[in-house]
């Protein structure tokens, strides 16, 4: 029987909140050693002002290492490695993560997100129709949560809304920690095959699609591993993100009935609710590990070069730094500042993105389900522990 690996320290949670050792650490040492879920060293940096730093200096915490652990390098050939880590921003520093990165950035402006905001409302308000239809109790994960950013980003990208289920399942094995890392890279692999399908279809006949575009418009730029990375990485980021914070907010709403009043009932509220659910929540546990390729000091902390740094965003944006008590959900100051889509060259490109979704998603869902209320105890609610993107497993709810 496989053994389910120990729970890294920057992933480890209580609910909502990130478990108290970590609070300890940012209060006490700001920087601790620990071991990643690949068996490394690795220094955890927890204050906001530190994460920051690191977040916002490329030059001194590279990502170039990123995706590859040294414990499975050696399985792979370097053109198997390169061929894997084509196209994947997140894998590169600047110049190349900006050449990459500017060719998508026009596609996820906030104008064109406006845009796209009629069909986004549709898109929500038809699954809201479903979800009534089908009746209570239900699961608002499966019924709205995952399908909605699913279908948003299926429809840009120009996948078919019909292999959801098989590229969601994928996804959400390749993200969860606890399975060991040969099979997550054989999924990897069978994501990359799949998208390599998508990507020949398009360079045969380009669509009006984000895929088509790139292929249309960038084609001479592009190598075809590239455009397979690229797609890869907005759909699995496109769906499992936005749909955990979906699932993950309306729980936390749900637990606050008075400020989840006010989202329902206060288009003014909307904005800066989704900003401190952001902050609050924190489903991105820390994004990739960074190598340093210099000595630096962080609170204190002497790191060498060519060592590992972790960043725990959810105690970041805890840290009293950034806000006026932070442990408390509190959606009326909106929390600017917060490092929930990172910071720095590698902040989310698909935050515009994101934040529109869950501008349109949650107060439509609850004017449509003014009752709304959970449908178990919430001790009941199962959280998703071991994934890279924290959440729920479901959410049963009532109305």
């Amino acid at each position: 029987m496989t053994e389910t690996p120990v729970m890294p320290l920057h992933m480890q949670r209580i609910g909502f909140d990130p478990a108290d050792e970590l609070a300890r650490v940012r209060e006490h040492e700001g920087v601790r050693q620990v071991v990643t879920p690949f068996g490394m060293s690795a220094h955890l940096v927890t204050r906001y002002e530190d994460v920051r730093e690191v977040l916002s200096d490329p030059a001194r915490f590279s990502n170039a290492n990123a995706g590859f652990p040294p414990s499975i390098r050696p399985q792979f050939s370097e053109d198997e490695i390169g061929k894997r880590r084509a196209g994947q921003m997140l894998a590169f520093d600047p110049p190349e993560h900006t050449r990459l990165r500017r060719l998508l950035t026009p596609e996820f402006t906030v104008r064109r997100m406006r845009r796209l905001q009629p069909r986004i409302v549709e898109i929500v308000e038809s699954h809201l129709d479903g979800l009534e239809r089908a009746g209570r109790p239900a699961d608002l994960i499966s019924t709205f949560a995952l399908p909605v950013p699913s279908f948003v980003i299926c429809e840009l990208l120009g996948v078919p809304y019909s292999d959801r289920a098989e590229f969601q399942q994928r996804t959400r094995r390749q993200l969860d920690v606890s399975l060991p890392i040969e099979e997550r890279m054989a999924l990897h692999l069978e994501s990359r095959e799949y998208m390599r399908g998508q990507v020949a279809r398009a360079q045969a006949s380009p669509g009006e699609d984000m895929l088509g575009m790139l292929v249309r418009e960038h084609g001479d730029e592009l190598s075809t591993d590239e455009l397979v990375g690229i797609a890869g990485l907005l759909l699995v980021a496109g769906h499992e993100t936005t749909s955990n914070m979906l699932g993950l907010g309306t729980l936390a709403l749900l637990r606050h009935p008075e400020q989840m009043a006010m989202v329902r009932d206060d288009p003014a509220r909307v904005e800066p609710a989704v900003e401190e659910l952001l902050r609050w929540l924190s489903i991105v546990h820390s994004g990739v590990p960074r190598t340093t390729t210099t000595s630096v000091n962080l609170a204190g902390h002497a790191i060498p070069a060519g060592e590992l740094v972790v960043c725990a965003l959810p105690t970041a944006n805890r840290d009293p730094a950034l806000v006026m008590d932070p442990e408390r959900l509190d959606i009326t100051r909106g929390a600017p500042g917060h490092l929930a889509f990172g910071h720095g060259v590698h902040h989310c490109l698909g935050a515009p993105l994101a934040r529109m979704e869950m501008k349109i998603a949650f107060p439509a869902l609850l004017r449509r389900f003014p009752g709304l209320a959970l449908a178990v105890p919430f001790e009941q609610i199962g959280f998703r522990s071991y994934h890279v993107v924290y959440g729920l497993h479901s959410l049963p709810i009532t109305w």
